[in-house]
């Protein structure tokens, strides 16, 4: 610990709130509520989803953000994702809330520990990895231990100290944040121009070119087991939607049924090499071409298409994710719910193509010619982001190690 410094629990620096619930106790009053949405990388709250609800007046009065209040997620988060997310309220108080998915916390003596120290200290605790620690997910939503939580230290040095840090790490967060905005519009740029480049391909048949639909093109157009399988630790691979939404086939992370249910399925549908798979339900419209050999079974979310001689399974596969094909599938898409394709609408999509399999060929070649540089491309921006998470943590680290000079 430096100089100067000392170690305090969070709960003795701060003051924490619960969350608002709608009520039914009336006379009541409109509150703009902050949820989990809004939260952004780094503490940066989001104002473009504000949810304005009807609340008791009294829940508000109890409830209602003051600036340099920081709202912190209790509750939610994805699998993968730990709570303790934080963003600092920096608004005059206009009737702003937060919901009962977070919590807010309040600095007990601004003269003693300046709210964006605390905003920095309670980021770190989450980028680092220490929430994570401190929390639960037995009901399948993930809950943040509070009791943990508010035990936490708080590196606490004088407040002109605290100052001096907060000056440093805002001027160098965004700069990182900057750098952070340019790359990923470089990278939405490269996907953009990729699938412009692709779709050009399709969007403009010659006269030496056919128009079919792919149930004329298609020797088959099926999809997968309507019946939700039972799953085993090993056995037969088993691929849903899920394992194709990177226009690859994710053969890492599959499911695995056993013996009985392989045979059941294989009667509907044996996937090959060179087929198609379509995804039909939930993200709807991309494909991914089988590049091995192995037995396999699939979802009803996945269609499967097998391309008649004539017409290449790359080809196909290249088409089905263009915006060609893409929009021909939104407007097919049926539901109110999860978006969902159905086989008779995916057999009436209409593809351009060339007769001269050396023209398909070539079509082909130069699409994935750019695909690779496209893809070399991302792996290049998404080293530069990762590095980019890399340099934050190593400032925040610095910061409540004392090495800030």
């Amino acid at each position: 610990m430096k100089a100067g410094w000392r170690l305090v629990p969070l709960e003795g620096v701060a003051s924490f709130f619960n969350g608002l619930w709608t009520g039914k106790k009336g006379p009541f009053t409109t509150a703009k509520v902050i949820r989990n949405t809004n939260f952004r990388p780094h503490g940066v709250l989001s104002f473009d989803d504000i949810a304005e609800i009807e609340v008791e007046e009294r829940q508000l009065e109890k409830r209602q953000l003051q600036f340099g209040d920081i709202v912190i997620e209790k509750s939610g988060g994805g699998p993968k994702q730990a709570v303790g997310r934080v963003v600092a309220f920096e608004l005059a108080d206009d009737g702003y809330s937060f919901s009962n998915f977070t919590s807010a916390i309040r600095v007990n003596d601004p003269s003693q520990l300046h709210y964006r120290f605390l905003l920095h200290a309670l980021n770190w605790w989450y980028v680092s990895g220490v929430t994570e620690k401190i929390q639960s997910n037995s009901t399948g939503i993930r809950n943040l231990d509070f009791g943990a939580y508010k035990a936490l230290p708080i590196p606490l040095p004088p407040l002109d100290e605290q100052k001096r840090i907060v000056a440093f790490l805002d001027e160098a967060f965004e700069g990182l944040s900057r750098a952070r905005a340019n790359t990923e519009a470089n990278l939405a740029d490269a996907r953009e121009l990729f699938n412009q480049m692709r779709s050009s391909f399709f969007s403009q048949p010659s006269p030496t070119w056919a128009t079919h639909m792919l149930s004329e093109v298609c020797e088959k157009i099926t999809d997968g087991t309507h019946q939700t399988p039972k799953y085993f630790e090993s056995g037969h691979v088993f691929l849903s939607s899920r394992n194709v939404t990177s226009g690859r086939i994710d053969w890492e992370n599959v499911k695995f049924i056993d013996d009985s249910q392989h045979v059941e399925m294989q009667r509907r549908v044996s996937p090959r090499r060179g087929d198609v798979l379509l995804a039909k339900n939930g993200t709807t419209g991309v494909g991914a071409i089988v590049d091995r050999d192995i037995s396999f079974d699939i979802y009803v979310s996945l269609a499967l298409l097998r391309a008649k001689a004539g017409l290449l399974p790359e080809l196909l596969l290249h088409f089905i994710n263009s915006a060609a094909a893409k929009q021909q599938f939104n407007g097919r898409l049926k539901g109110s719910g999860v978006p969902n394709l159905h086989l008779k609408e995916i057999r009436e999509v209409t593809i351009s193509y060339p007769k001269d399999e050396n023209e398909q060929r070539d079509i082909v070649a130069r699409i994935e010619e750019v695909l690779e540089a496209k893809t070399e491309m991302e792996a290049a921006l998404q080293t530069k982001l990762r590095l980019i998470d890399t340099l934050r943590q190593s400032l925040l680290q610095k910061a409540f190690s004392g090495e800030l000079t």
